[in-house]
């Protein structure tokens, strides 16, 4: 008998520590972003807007950082840079395919670090 008690109270446990793990509709991202202008800036949060669930997103040239509010239940912080490198900048998540770079002009190429 009381082995069935333990079970069922480890399983109602187990349960609310699973439920508590929510993803949030709010929350706070920041990650590195090459870039160098305010044209990058501009295509830059373009591409992260372009990701559903992004609901805010600044560029700071000065820093390399963008900062993000996205809704983690549509997407993801590595979403948002695999949208940011299809534009041909690299983050610190993914990196862009070198065709992409290659797109850039030519104030926007940025210094790569292999």
């Amino acid at each position: 008998m009381k082995k069935i008690v333990v079970i069922i109270l480890s399983s109602l446990f187990s349960l609310t520590m699973v439920a508590q793990e929510k993803k949030s509709k709010n929350k706070k991202v920041e990650f590195k972003v090459a870039g160098n202008c305010e044209m990058c800036e501009k295509r830059v949060e373009k591409a992260a807007f372009s990701v559903k669930g992004v609901k805010s997103a600044e560029w700071h040239a000065d820093h390399g950082d963008i900062h993000l509010i996205i809704d983690e239940t549509k997407c993801s912080a590595k979403d948002v840079a695999k949208a940011i490198a299809a534009v041909g900048h690299d983050t610190e998540f993914v990196k862009s395919k070198d065709e992409d770079y290659d797109k850039l002009h030519g104030c926007c190429n940025y210094e790569r670090i292999e």
